[in-house]
């Protein structure tokens, strides 16, 4: 039995494609994209790449709770089945393990399902599939069954939805060889990084946030791509290195601002693909900065933070100037109080706190 590691190989370059090629080429930034632009929510972002992946490829199709006549629970499939019809947008009944294990049988013999979770809460229901089949099917065929699956949805807190519709699923899912973990955080990202999922022979867990949904950008109307397993260094600095995705760029964008005021000035960087870990980008700046943060709305113990803490200490020891400070959901069920849903996600103050901390300011 082959003992390849799809997630490697998708890191590597070495998964296998798809056989149709790109329209364009994978775009190094912004800048060599064609410069009509569009100002749209993230909600359309998502359903252009979808539009435009279905378009593309017949052999892609959306299943999933309430995507078709119901337009979306967040509206991210709205008008989508007039277009495509019910075969290509499919609605379910309320049973994630049974359309689930369908959508993994149909990327295993030919077609490239996009499985829409209402919550990745829910997708608990359906972990036997995505741990036992979607993760595990290329390695235990002996790489005879790819399964180019993406399972996409809103992860994490939105509000006061309390603790059985908030919890961060990456830190779970990420333990599993064989996934590949996505978390845009803005429109841009994720369009570009959607189209790329669907492109891409191994399963893919997207994670969106229900918060951002409304977030609006402009980004160009000419197709791109955003690659997978690549961050992004969104503000450039030279004190410290700041490190986030999904929902929690947003309070790490607004402490950066903060920390300028304050005369530090932060490196702030995106993860976008959560695994495979970029580390290399997160190295050079810790190299150059010598401190560093690590911000995300899961919890504490045995989270992102935990294993990007520790390969930065595996990677780059000795150019640390001090320990790595976390700024994670606190150790608690997501509280339906508003005051203490508050208290309990990682928040501006918590992260410039951390920042100080680090700085011993």
């Amino acid at each position: 039995m082959s003992t390849n590691n799809p997630t490697r190989e998708a890191s590597q370059g070495h998964a296998q494609e798809s056989p149709i090629k790109p329209v364009q080429p994978e775009p190094a930034d912004k800048a060599q994209i064609a410069d009509k632009t569009q100002v749209i929510e993230m909600r359309e972002a998502l359903r252009q790449a979808l539009d435009e992946e279905m378009t593309r490829d017949a052999r892609v199709f959306v299943i999933g709770e309430e995507v078709g006549t119901y337009n979306g629970a967040y509206k991210v499939t709205k008008g989508m089945l007039d277009k495509w019809g019910p075969k290509r947008i499919i609605d379910t009944p309320i049973s994630e393990n049974g359309f689930t294990g369908l959508a993994i049988g149909a990327a295993m013999t030919g077609l490239r399902p996009v499985v829409e979770f209402m919550s990745f809460n829910f997708s608990f229901v359906a972990a036997d599939q995505i741990i036992s089949n979607a993760a595990k099917m290329y390695y235990m065929s002996g790489n005879r069954f790819s399964v180019p699956i993406v399972f996409r949805g809103p992860n994490g807190a939105a509000a006061q939805v309390s603790s059985q519709h908030s919890h961060c699923v990456e830190a779970i899912y990420g333990n599993l060889p064989g996934l590949i973990i996505v978390a845009p955080s803005n429109p841009y990202d994720a369009k570009g990084l959607l189209k790329s999922a669907i492109r891409n022979n191994n399963p893919v867990l997207f994670l969106e946030s229900e918060l951002d949904y409304g977030n609006k950008m402009e980004i160009p109307t000419a197709e791109y791509l955003v690659p997978l397993g690549k961050a992004l260094v969104v503000e450039q600095g030279k004190d410290i290195t700041l490190v986030s995705h999904g929902h929690m760029m947003t309070f790490c964008r607004q402490a950066v601002k903060e920390l300028a005021k304050k005369g530090i000035r932060a490196e702030l960087i995106d993860l976008r693909t959560i695994k495979p870990l970029d580390i290399a980008t997160i190295a050079a700046s810790v190299r150059k900065t010598n401190h560093c943060v690590l911000v995300e709305e899961g919890h504490l113990f045995s989270g992102i933070c935990a294993e990007t803490a520790f390969q930065i200490m595996e990677h780059c020891f000795d150019a640390l100037d001090a320990p790595i400070e976390r700024v994670c959901q606190k150790e608690t069920p997501m509280p339906y109080s508003k005051a203490l849903e508050k208290e309990t996600l990682p928040s501006v103050h918590r992260i410039i706190t951390a920042v100080l901390k680090a700085l011993n300011r």
